[in-house]
């Protein structure tokens, strides 16, 4: 499992325990909302409406809160109007990072996002000064299941590959536009999906260590910590001993 994967998982279980709890309230509520705006408020007709409520369900969010994101996205009540931005930039040891961002008010976020770079020992970039190193993905996540069998029932329903990560289950790849589709599609096979969301996947990695490690893992803190913040991508790889540690 790469360096950037585990750092995910390592922010799940921080999540789970109650440790961010808040944060990730926010930025569900406002993937609810853009998903609810984007695709109608119809889980059954919005396959990404269905995955951010699949994940708001998951984190025991209040089903009053939950429809309550869901109306100010198609109108019926007043809300914020949010869009989607990405910003790119470097950590320690010229590590690429891309930010997945949704704001009410661009400039703000942007100052406060190359703030954040700064602060946590990088810089932030101009556009495609470091996209180019990703490549857009779908991802699909599974717990368990037989591999042979949810092989063939992921490349039946259009995905495009499947990676074991041993204990830690199996992950899905598909086009970025198909990823809610063709979970729905596999989840009517019987096979039960831990998420489903787009992902920027690293062409290549950066080994860090030592002191590079640490800045570079408090800089992902940093900006997982930013409200505006959905999701931070990076193309580092940290021993996955040392990022535990480093991480409680």
């Amino acid at each position: 499992m790469s360096g950037h994967n585990r750092w995910s998982k390592i922010k799940r279980k921080k999540e789970a325990m109650g440790n961010t709890k808040g944060k990730l309230f926010t930025k569900l509520i406002k993937e609810v909302t853009v998903a609810s705006r984007l695709g109608g408020g119809d889980p059954n007709a919005n396959a990404r409406l269905r995955s951010a409520l699949a994940a708001a369900k998951n984190a025991n969010m209040p089903s009053d809160t939950i429809a309550r994101a869901i109306k100010k996205g198609t109108g019926e009540l007043e809300g914020v109007s949010y869009e989607e931005v990405v910003y790119e930039g470097y950590g320690p040891g010229g590590v690429a990072v891309l930010v997945e961002c949704m704001t009410d008010n661009r400039n703000r976020t942007a100052g406060d996002i190359r703030s954040t770079f700064a602060k946590g020992g990088g810089n932030m970039g101009e556009s495609n000064s470091v996209a180019y190193q990703f490549e857009r993905k779908g991802i699909i996540l599974f717990g368990e299941g037989n591999e042979d069998a949810l092989m063939e029932a992921a490349l039946e329903c259009g995905a495009l590959d499947l990676i074991n990560h041993g204990a830690e289950g199996f992950e899905v790849r598909t086009e970025p536009n198909d990823v809610h589709k063709v979970a729905a599609a596999i989840e009517k096979k019987g096979f039960k999906v831990s998420e489903a969301k787009s992902a920027y996947i690293p062409q290549s990695t950066i080994k860090l260590e030592g002191e590079k490690a640490e800045k570079m893992l408090k800089l992902m803190g940093l900006l997982e910590d930013n409200d505006d913040v959905q999701n931070v991508h990076a193309n580092f790889e940290i021993d996955e001993k040392l990022m535990e540690q480093m991480a409680i």
